[in-house]
């Protein structure tokens, strides 16, 4: 009962937040969220790397291995993805990144906390930071379709994660005023690009069954392929249980956010719903994840 008391409370903010959105969409059908794109991808996103990074007890040690084993997870999630997306006859390229790129962050991120105390928070936002990394590098390039060092060198959020391992390895303490700057802007940030999902709710066009399969590729296949990387590396431990934990979270919001700046309306409306579905979906999936993590990685 715990765990679904905590997963409530974890996803009830999201879909009131989302539900803010719907409604100011469909009061003002014209309201524009380009604002809260260029906010987010410029400045919101790359505060909250270096807040998740930086202000909750990670190591470098930990930060390096677990981006390692985060990217060989995203690698099993992109093989599982590009099938089902094959098989349905979806864009290989701009529908993959919903499927690769989970909700870490302001899900992901308090679910381990929840299960594993501040032991698990390290890992559980050294694998976030990953995800939130690749939102701005392969998410882009897949948005776009194409590959360009441009989108690199001008990310926001690559320096951000560089900045951030940088203060690890010099062991620098973060200045209060910046970890107060960062902590607004990340909660900022997760507000309003919520809200804009919601927004975007109200001028949807997409299928419900196609959502549904892709959803079920995110929530379920997501653990499985986590697990595999935990057997094969042999992990143990809280670290372990963290790692299954975040591979099992929905489709992240930041790819409708990507989405919305690179790819066309009838691709960011399927990259929406699988968002919505996967998270309503994950009510049910998540606690038995953790109920797993919980008994066979303590």
């Amino acid at each position: 009962m715990d765990i679904y008391i905590k997963i409530f409370e974890v996803i009830f903010p999201v879909f009131f937040v989302i539900g803010v959105g719907y409604y100011l969409g469909k009061k003002n059908p014209k309201i524009d969220t380009n604002f809260i794109t260029d906010f987010a991808g410029n400045i919101g996103t790359p505060a909250m790397i270096f807040y998740t990074v930086t202000t909750t007890g990670i190591t470098l040690s930990i930060f390096i291995h677990y981006f390692f084993y985060a990217i060989i997870m995203i690698g099993g999630f992109a093989v599982l993805g590009l099938l089902i997306l094959l098989l349905l006859k979806k864009d290989l390229s701009m529908e993959l990144p919903p499927l690769i790129l989970p909700n870490t962050g302001n899900m992901g991120v308090p679910i381990c906390l929840f299960a594993y105390g501040t032991a698990g928070l390290g890992v559980a936002s050294a694998v976030a930071s990953v995800i939130i990394l690749f939102h701005f590098t392969l998410g882009v390039f897949l948005a776009k379709k194409s590959f360009s060092m441009d989108v690199v060198i001008k990310s926001p959020p690559v320096y951000a994660i560089i900045i951030s391992v940088l203060f690890l390895y010099y062991q620098i303490e973060t200045p209060l005023f910046l970890e107060n700057t960062t902590f607004l802007l990340t909660y900022a940030t997760i507000f309003l690009v919520l809200m804009s999902l919601g927004i975007a709710l109200t001028r949807l066009k997409f299928s419900l069954k196609d959502s549904i399969i892709l959803s079920i590729c995110r929530v379920i296949l997501g653990p499985l392929i986590a697990f595999l990387v935990i057997y094969y590396f042999d992990l143990s431990g809280y670290a372990a249980g963290v790692l299954l934990i975040q591979g099992a979270m929905p489709s992240a919001i930041l790819n409708y956010l990507v989405g919305a700046i690179y790819s066309p309306k009838k691709i960011v409306d399927s990259i929406a719903s699988t968002i919505v579905v996967s998270t309503l979906m994950s009510f049910i999936t998540i606690p038995i994840v953790v109920f797993f993590a919980l008994k066979y990685f303590n």
